[in-house]
């Protein structure tokens, strides 16, 4: 299938193909299983306990970016940069636990959804936002004249 086929002629952004949410989550299990053993000799990963919430693949599965976050939220830019010092290592590892032609280039980044997520439930515990979504006693929206 041609990309302007799956875009449906309208030249917007596609999102990952099956394909790619496929293989990311066979390589998000692949690095949990290689993280838990511990094998990587570099210091700051051997007490590393480490949740890979995500992997995305390229389209051509030859890139892939894990994203992780340290438990606890301890050590967070020297955890993922020793990840990222360690990523031939977790490449050669990946090659031996999923089967594909060539194992993808691994890069690890900061998942900062979490944090995304505890902006948003900060900004919507605002008094002034919660006096937007709590409807006002005695006010009426609608036509008939009941309130809602």
């Amino acid at each position: 299938m041609s990309a302007r086929r799956r875009e449906g002629g309208r030249g917007g952004a596609v999102g990952p193909s099956q394909r790619q949410l496929r293989v990311g989550e066979e390589l998000r299990h692949a690095l949990v299983n290689i993280l838990r053993e511990g094998h990587a000799r570099d210091p700051d990963l051997q007490d590393a306990n480490v949740t890979v919430t995500e992997v995305r693949v390229s389209p051509d599965l030859s890139n892939a970016t894990a994203f992780v976050m340290p438990f606890a939220g301890q050590n967070m830019a020297a955890t993922v940069a020793a990840l990222n010092r360690a990523s031939v290592y977790f490449r050669t590892q990946l090659a031996r636990a999923v089967q594909l032609r060539h194992a993808p280039r691994v890069t690890f980044a900061l998942d900062t959804s979490f944090s995304y997520a505890e902006r948003i439930e900060g900004l919507l515990r605002d008094p002034e936002v919660q006096r937007d979504l709590v409807p006002e006693a005695g006010v009426t929206d609608s036509e008939d004249g009941e309130p809602d």
